[in-house]
């Protein structure tokens, strides 16, 4: 699986695990020097609280295009530090 944005590869990896239909991406798969974290948080009920990164290639940029559960309640614990995508990131197998 390849998380692409603005035709960079921003993940790849064929160890995701799905959740809710979104690819979580391990965090060593993860192109960490195209991404920037943001102040953005939400949180999911049985998930815990997620953290979002911006996408930087080139010249444009992609808000909150990524989020992470860095403590992830227990239900959730195989997705701990993975990243999912999200607002134009293609998945691609």
């Amino acid at each position: 699986m390849r998380a692409v944005w603005n035709d960079a590869v921003l993940a790849e990896s064929d160890r995701t695990v799905v959740v809710e239909g979104n690819h979580y991406f391990p965090p060593d798969s993860v192109k960490w020097d195209l991404l920037e974290s943001t102040d953005t948080t939400t949180r999911c009920p049985w998930k815990g609280q997620a953290t979002y990164y911006s996408a930087t290639v080139g010249d444009a940029v992609g808000t909150d295009v990524a989020w992470t559960y860095v403590e992830p309640k227990a239900a959730a614990k195989e997705i701990t530090e993975h990243v999912a995508f999200w607002r134009g990131v293609r998945i691609e197998s």
